[in-house]
């Protein structure tokens, strides 16, 4: 019974990935308690357990660079000489991610999907942001 109350606590307590990676790593490697119990005692499953004593910490979610679509390739000199120009302007007459898309669909016969032209946009926007940074003296 007291598997059963400290499976429920700890399901319940839902710890951070690094804490529970350490505690999984120390209840096999030096408690020495089999990888099926501690998959019972941590509610999790046995491949997880094995994929935490594979790595020392776990790896980070997400994609490791920045991907763009091969279909948009071709056009970020386009976009980013449109955002270049939108620096000269009024705020209110820059170009919104939907607007740069209708005119690369028209003008340059952009087949590809709003969405990464936006993505692309958005990123390109804080690259280019300008940083200020105070000198301490």
């Amino acid at each position: 019974m007291p598997v059963l109350l400290d499976l429920r606590f700890w399901r319940r307590l839902r710890m951070k990935r690094v804490e529970l990676c350490q505690k999984v790593r120390r209840a096999v490697l030096i408690a020495g308690d089999s990888r099926r119990k501690t998959a019972t005692y941590f509610g999790i499953s046995r491949k997880t357990v094995d994929k935490m004593l594979k790595f020392p910490e776990p790896p980070a979610h997400g994609r490791s660079g920045v991907i763009y679509s091969r279909k948009l390739a071709g056009f970020t000199a386009i976009i980013d000489g449109i955002l270049e120009a939108d620096r000269t302007v009024h705020s209110k007459q820059r170009h919104t991610g939907n607007r740069i898309f209708e005119r690369l669909r028209d003008e340059h016969g952009f087949s590809g999907g709003i969405s990464i032209v936006r993505a692309y946009v958005s990123r390109a926007r804080l690259r280019s942001r300008e940083v200020f940074i105070p000198l301490m003296h």
